[in-house]
């Protein structure tokens, strides 16, 4: 055993057994040994993920990146397929309209014609009969022109060929120098407008023997 001299301050001076002991338990002067910091850097190593300097890695394939532009290059092509149907259903019901327009106005017209005919037969009569003069002959003139702007036609005349279509028989006449059933005599004209007859030409008919 070491004897211990008391000092001048009359503490005791610690001999080689009495070296300071570290709190933690570890041995005297551990904590600026070699060893010690080898271990503090492999705890620091273990607790602390390192920090890489290189690239990140890539996103993967299958994360689908948002692209504004084709985002609104699909809004524009919707868009304008949905203005191409509207402006193609306005132009179909533009073009309806028309025909319809154009069907009411024509039946408009026929149905005109068709309640003047009486009144046409009237003055053909007087004219046939020669009672058609002065002023009253004038007018005739005058209507006859203004229903043919619309459209209206007479047909009908002696020596025409036979047609079901144009003509109606209402005599058989006995002649038989004929070679195709033939008009003979117009009892009362017919009057078409463009393709559609208002009314067949009355007539005589004379067939061959």
């Amino acid at each position: 055993m070491t004897d211990q001299t008391p000092d001048s301050t009359g503490s005791m001076s610690a001999g080689p057994d009495d070296a300071p002991v570290d709190a933690s338990g570890g041995s005297p002067g551990s904590a600026g040994s070699p060893g010690s910091a080898e271990s503090a850097g492999s705890a620091a190593e273990v607790g602390e993920p390192s920090v890489s300097d290189g690239p990140s890695d890539p996103a993967p394939d299958d994360v689908a990146v948002a692209d504004p532009l084709a985002d609104a290059l699909g809004l524009a092509e919707t868009r304008l397929g949905d203005l191409l149907r509207e402006r193609a259903e306005f132009v179909n019901y533009r073009r309806r309209v028309e025909r319809d327009r154009e069907v009411s106005a024509e039946q408009g017209k026929v149905a005109v014609l068709t309640a003047v005919l009486p009144v046409l037969d009237d003055i053909d009569g007087a004219r046939t009969h020669g009672d058609l003069v002065g002023p009253f002959a004038s007018v005739a003139d005058k209507l006859d022109a203004t229903l043919a702007r619309l459209g209206l036609e007479s047909f009908g005349e002696p020596g025409d060929a036979f047609d079901p279509a144009l003509h109606e028989a209402l005599l058989q006449d006995g002649a038989t120098q004929v070679d195709v059933p033939t008009c003979t005599q117009v009892l009362q004209r017919g009057y078409r407008t463009g393709d559609r007859v208002l009314r067949p030409a009355r007539v005589a008919v004379a067939s061959p023997a």
